[in-house]
């Protein structure tokens, strides 16, 4: 819904007197109000204490005071922007409403007697920490530089990379009262346009007070299956992470107050790849990718299964039959692999709370005190221990976090399915979860891409890291203007 425009008033102190209420001058103690007087008119200053940078300001006060009444005659707003305010970003405004929003996203307001618009002189800076490695997705060899939470360092990150004249960044704003800023960011002449087109109506659409969490508040209108634990959107932190992607036609979203950038649209098998694979040798980064998705399919499937043979010996042949536990413990197979998984994700939710410099020691009492002494009372098997490890190893090998838990609870309704219903409850539990994932979409664009819909080529490069020489093509899934890389 269109906001009303608020034209300015023919009087001066009419247009202070709403934009002082309107902005809270005597309510909050960080929003200045500077009553000026140069060349004989009125003027004055809007702004935000913390957002200005105060040596331009002195500078553009310092032009300003030596203004005589003339040199504002005739025309004076196009003398004032073109002659006498020396500054790069500037703008004019005829709505006070528009001015006093972005008053409050950082810029200065100028209003001055006489002229019927607004003056914006977005001198602004934000607190912001330096570009540091991401955690989330640390590489042994590559760059050590990571987006941060101030939408135009990370819109200057992309570009550093993207030296392409077609590189659009468009800015659009969410939040009827955060007014959040939002960056598309894309190649014109590679990007699907009519993707482009669908994510900008989706954002026009966003219809909320705010955003608080940012980046993740988004997904949310824009994922659709608001239950879906599945992530449709992928994230980074990494600018050549990112910066690959937009190469191949995907549309980058970058939201201010957030280090992590939106890949649209992303397929489930966009959630396992990872720069390391890419910073190695191609031998190297298949053999990666390889272990990761063998990591990720264990952790899967490996606790159902086992449960399935340790209930069921009969299943295993004779050479396996070290795979059944030898002893079953005080509890149900099954209440010892569910408290077990609930107890991992206590330890991890506290390892997330947890300082730094006392993480080593939450480590020790996680292994030593609870997984040592709980076997030995006999709580819990060797061998559940030994399965759940291999399934938690296959969770922190997954780079997608999202996808990691996910795939987590994916694991334990498998196991409580298979369970219940024996070897029926495992076969139709996988092909559920996989019919499940067939009818997802993430942008018109099916889940599973390239596997169902099946494309060979595409589904070669997804199995095996393919050398950079050889891949010519960009994803067909994409449709991109220019197929040819």
């Amino acid at each position: 819904m269109e906001q009303e425009k608020k034209p300015l008033y023919s009087s001066f102190d009419e247009n202070i007197r709403y934009m002082r209420e309107r902005l809270g001058v005597d309510k909050s103690f960080d929003v200045i109000q500077l009553d000026l007087e140069y060349a004989e008119r009125k003027m004055a200053l809007f702004m935000i204490d913390g957002f200005v940078k105060d040596d331009i300001l002195h500078l553009l006060m310092k032009f300003l005071a030596q203004l005589e009444p003339s040199d504002l005659t005739p025309d004076p707003m196009e003398k004032m922007l073109k002659k006498y305010i020396p500054y790069i970003e500037l703008e004019k405004v005829d709505d006070l409403d528009v001015a006093t929003d972005t008053v409050l996203a950082g810029p200065t307001a100028l209003v001055v007697e006489g002229i019927d618009q607004i003056i914006m002189i977005d001198a602004r800076t934000y607190p912001v920490r330096g570009p540091q490695e991401p955690d989330l997705e640390r590489v042994v060899r590559g760059s050590r530089d990571g987006y941060v939470e101030t939408i135009v360092f990370n819109t200057a990150l992309t570009r550093r990379r993207i030296r392409d004249r077609s590189l659009r960044m468009e800015y659009t704003s969410v939040g009827r009262r955060s007014k959040t800023d939002i960056c598309l960011c894309y190649l014109e002449d590679v990007a699907d346009p009519d993707k482009v087109k669908e994510l900008k109506a989706n954002l026009d659409k966003i219809d909320t007070d705010g955003l608080p969490m940012a980046e993740k508040t988004v997904e949310e209108f824009l994922g659709g299956r608001h239950w879906n634990p599945y992530p449709t959107i992928r994230y980074t932190e990494r600018p050549d992470t990112a910066a690959a992607h937009i190469y191949e036609g995907h549309i980058i979203i970058i939201i201010d107050g957030s280090p992590s950038v939106m890949i649209t649209p992303a397929t489930y098998w966009h959630h396992l790849q990872h720069a390391e694979e890419y910073r190695q040798k191609p031998l190297v980064g298949a053999y990666l990718r390889l272990v990761r998705f063998f990591a990720v399919i264990a952790s899967l499937f490996i606790l159902p299964l086992y449960y399935l043979f340790s209930v069921n010996p009969e299943l295993l042949p004779n050479a396996i039959e070290f795979v059944g536990p030898n002893d079953f413990g005080v509890l149900p197979l099954l209440l010892q692999f569910l408290i077990a998984e609930v107890g991992i994700d206590m330890l991890r939710m506290a390892a997330i709370h947890t300082p730094t410099a006392l993480a080593t020691a939450l480590g020790l009492v996680a292994a030593v005190l609870i997984g040592q002494v709980a076997v030995e009372v006999g709580l819990f098997s060797n061998e559940v221990v030994l399965y759940l490890s291999v399934a938690a190893v296959g969770t922190f090998a997954t780079p997608s976090y999202e996808m990691s838990l996910a795939n987590r609870l994916v694991r334990m309704l498998l196991l409580i399915i298979t369970a219940s219903f024996g070897v029926v409850g495992y076969v139709a539990g996988i092909t559920l979860w996989l019919i499940y994932l067939l009818r997802m979409e993430s942008f018109r664009t099916g889940y599973l891409w390239p596997f169902i819909p099946f494309s060979p080529r595409a589904f070669a490069d997804i199995l095996v890291r393919v050398p950079i020489p050889l891949k010519s093509r960009r994803p067909s899934f994409l449709n991109p203007q220019d197929p040819d890389r």
